[in-house]
C-alpha cells in the first residue's frame, strides 16, 4: 500500500518520465563535460580458472567508443607513485562516471549487461589504459535512488573504479590504430636472424609472419607478428606475440606481403632486454648477475656435494 494514495514517487514496476529527464540531463552533461573514451571488454583464448580468478590468456579486441565524466579534478587516487624494495611502482587510480543507457547503447549486440570488473577503458587524454576494478552503482556518485530509480541496478549511471593497468603480455588488438601503437611496443620481443642469401621482399610492420611445411598460414607452426624488418648488412626480423617455436634453417613467410626469408642462426629472446617490457621482468638481468656468483657447473650449487 502506497504511503499516498495520489502521489507515488517510488513506483515499483515503472520508470516515471522525471526520471527519464533526470537521465537525460545527465546524459546531456557528461557529453558537454565528459570526455571520449574507449571501452574494451575482456574476452579469453582459454578457459576463465574461477576458483583463483585468473585467466592466463586475456585477449581486448574491440573498442566501443563511449563518452565519461572523470571524477577527479584534482588529480589521481591510489597511492600513485609507490616506491618499494621492488622498485617504482604506478598506483594511480580513477574513478568514471558512465550513462547506464549510453553504455547500452554503444556496447549495441555485444551482450553487455553492464561494465565488468578486469574490461579496460582507454583515455587519449592520458594516452593510457586503465582497468575496472569494481563497479559501483550504490553510491552518491551514482546518484543514488534519485526520484526513487535505483531498485534492482536500474541506476542513472555507473561509478567505475579503475587502477592503472599493468601490462602482462595480453593481447590487445583492436583494429584501432591509436590504441593498438600505445601497446605494441610493450610487448616482449623476439629477433630472428635472416640468411644473406636466401629469401626475397619486405616485411610489413604488424603483419603476420609464420613458418608452414606447405607455405601456408592454416598449417603454420609458428607464428608472430611484426615489430620492425631491418635489411642490410645484416637482416634481423623483430616479432612479438609468437605463438610456437620458429625452427631454425626454415622459411619465414609474410602473410600479407609474400615476402620469405630463411633464419639463420640463433633465434634471440634477449635482444631487447633493456624495454618497457624488461621493466617488470628481469630475468636475463637476474641470471646475468647470479653468473658471476653462483657455479652452475656444479651438481648442486646451493649445497654441499
Amino acid at each position: 500500500m502506497p504511503t499516498n494514495f495520489y502521489f507515488n514517487n517510488f513506483p515499483a514496476q515503472q520508470v516515471t518520465p522525471e526520471q527519464l529527464l533526470v537521465e537525460d540531463l545527465v546524459i546531456e552533461a557528461m557529453q558537454i563535460h565528459g570526455m571520449d573514451v574507449f571501452y574494451l571488454p575482456r574476452t579469453s583464448r582459454d578457459q576463465v580458472d574461477y576458483l583463483y580468478g585468473e585467466d592466463t590468456l586475456k585477449q581486448y579486441v574491440t573498442a566501443y567508443p563511449l563518452e565519461m565524466y572523470l571524477e577527479n579534478v584534482t588529480g589521481m587516487d591510489g597511492e600513485q607513485d609507490f616506491i618499494s624494495k621492488f622498485g617504482l611502482e604506478i598506483r594511480d587510480e580513477v574513478t568514471l562516471l558512465v550513462s547506464r543507457r549510453r553504455f547500452k547503447y554503444a556496447t549495441g549486440t555485444s551482450n553487455l549487461l553492464n561494465p565488468r570488473e578486469g574490461d579496460l577503458v582507454y583515455i587519449p587524454l592520458v594516452q593510457n589504459f586503465f582497468e575496472i576494478t569494481f563497479v559501483e552503482n550504490e553510491n552518491d556518485q551514482a546518484m543514488f535512488y534519485t526520484l526513487g530509480r535505483g531498485r534492482g541496478g536500474n541506476v542513472y549511471v555507473y561509478a567505475l573504479k579503475m587502477k592503472q593497468f599493468v601490462f602482462s603480455n595480453e593481447v590487445i588488438a583492436t583494429g584501432i590504430e591509436e590504441i593498438d601503437e600505445q601497446i605494441r611496443d610493450n610487448y616482449a620481443r623476439s629477433q630472428l636472424n635472416m640468411s644473406l642469401t636466401v629469401g626475397t621482399g619486405t616485411y610489413l610492420a604488424d603483419e603476420v609472419v609464420f613458418q608452414s611445411p606447405d607455405r601456408t598460414l592454416a598449417n603454420a607452426t609458428a607464428t608472430a607478428i611484426v615489430h620492425t624488418w631491418t635489411k642490410g648488412a645484416t637482416r634481423k626480423l623483430d616479432v612479438y606475440r609468437v605463438i610456437g617455436s620458429f625452427a631454425n634453417a626454415s622459411n619465414t613467410i609474410g602473410a600479407t606481403s609474400g615476402a620469405y626469408y630463411t633464419t639463420s642462426g640463433l633465434i634471440s629472446d634477449t635482444a631487447f632486454d633493456d624495454s618497457p617490457f624488461e621493466d617488470i621482468i628481469d630475468n636475463s638481468r637476474i641470471e646475468s648477475e647470479s653468473d658471476s656468483i653462483i657455479d652452475f657447473t656444479e651438481v648442486n650449487p646451493f649445497g654441499e656435494p
